[in-house]
């Protein structure tokens, strides 16, 4: 059995564009917090995204892309429960999958950037416990930021107990709690992957081994994005303007935007 049929890759998007050109390889796609920071506002991923632009863009997703999986950070739920609620609501009705909700407090940060703060366990739980009553199908995986390994095994336990579909423990500098815990619990672990990270580079067969069941890779798309802008741009100065090296062309592109315009009319 080949890796990807035992671990679920959801592949992370910044745009409508990115998440056409990965759909043709993946089947899961991640709404990346960070990386629509960075495409929407330009701005780091320390608590700018609104949940009305986080809908808007699923909505354009949904309505090009209308079978692949869409899992959705959602951060916090933009803090307070009862807004969690209807973000979660109005998501699953736009036709998201499924959900991340982490347990950090504002302001928040990227996962594997320092100066996190952590919500206290009972009002993230109580949060949860009000976002799986409110979802009908939508998967919600519940993520904590704790750097703690014993708050770790703490808070996922509890996360379990409290009917999470899923669990994730972001910015891990190992696999080690990971095995220990998918032994210990029964929900699926998730695993989130980001150049430069915290957390080291991993193949699927490893990620397997060790009990996870769910690879999140949040900004593949943006970081090849921007290296391949900057080559680009650095060539087209080298080459006194000329786009004679370019390897995509108008209608390479057009075939991407073609396909979208084809799979949203041929939609049930």
């Amino acid at each position: 059995m080949a890796s990807h049929e035992r671990v679920l890759p959801f592949i992370g998007v910044y745009d409508v564009f990115s998440a056409s050109v990965a759909g043709r390889h993946f089947d899961s796609l991640f709404v990346s917090g960070f990386g629509f920071a960075a495409s929407n506002y330009g701005l780091p991923d320390i608590g700018f995204v609104t949940w009305t632009d986080i809908l808007a863009f699923v909505q354009r997703l949904r309505t090009v892309l209308p079978a692949h999986n869409l899992l959705v950070d959602i951060d916090d739920g933009y803090c307070d429960p009862d807004v969690a609620c209807h973000v979660v609501s109005v998501l699953e009705s736009a036709g998201a999958s499924g959900v991340v909700l982490e347990d950090q407090k504002r302001p928040r940060r990227c996962g594997h950037f320092e100066g996190k703060q952590i919500m206290e366990l009972d009002e993230y739980l109580a949060k949860l416990r009000m976002v799986l009553a409110t979802r009908r199908d939508l998967v919600v995986v519940a993520r904590t930021d704790t750097a703690d390994q014993d708050d770790m095994v703490r808070r996922v336990k509890a996360f379990a107990e409290a009917g999470a579909d899923a669990v994730l423990i972001d910015g891990l500098p190992t696999l080690d709690i990971v095995r220990r815990l998918s032994k210990e619990v029964d929900r699926p672990f998730c695993f989130n992957q980001i150049a430069g990270g915290k957390s080291p580079p991993c193949t699927l067969g490893e990620l397997h081994d060790a009990g996870v069941k769910m690879a999140i890779y949040s900004t593949p798309c943006l970081f090849s994005a921007q290296a391949a802008i900057e080559n680009a741009m650095a060539d087209l100065q080298a080459r006194d303007g000329t786009l004679a090296g370019n390897t995509i062309g108008v209608r390479d592109c057009n075939r991407v935007l073609t396909d979208n315009l084809e799979r949203r009319d041929s939609r049930p």
